[in-house]
């Protein structure tokens, strides 16, 4: 069942999940292709390539000129760094989270020294077994 995306980070992320599609973006970050010149590597008819090419292309990731043929398939810098601003967000909210995190941390392994643990265990003094123990 095809999963009908409506914004366009959707679209983004949904066409880059194919590997066919992700190499296919890769490789023109190197520069423009021909269709046909993009086809070669893949064990896949031409059709099947032009499929691809269109989920990327209703994605905004590639465009093809008007034309004739053939006409170089270009990458389009926007819908990368509608992905990158995405992650970038997400990152930095996980990265403050995991500072707080740090600093709780280091706080509590100072706590520990000042309350007597040089060894840095915490817990019932050694031989003070559970109350059910005895």
């Amino acid at each position: 069942m095809e999963v009908v995306t409506t914004d366009a980070l959707s679209r983004v992320f949904a066409a880059l999940a194919d590997p066919t599609r992700r190499d296919m973006v890769a490789r023109l970050s190197e520069g423009d292709a021909t269709v046909s010149r993009l086809a070669e590597p893949y064990r896949m008819s031409l059709q099947a390539v032009y499929k691809h090419l269109r989920v990327l292309e209703e994605a905004g990731l590639v465009s093809r000129p008007r034309g004739p043929q053939p006409r170089p398939v270009r990458l389009e810098i926007e819908a990368l760094d509608l992905m990158d601003t995405w992650i970038e967000r997400h990152r930095d909210r996980v990265e403050r989270r995991y500072r707080r995190l740090d600093a709780v941390l280091a706080e509590m392994e100072t706590d520990g020294h000042e309350e007597g643990h040089e060894d840095g265990r915490r817990g019932r003094p050694e031989g003070a077994g559970h109350p059910d123990d005895a």
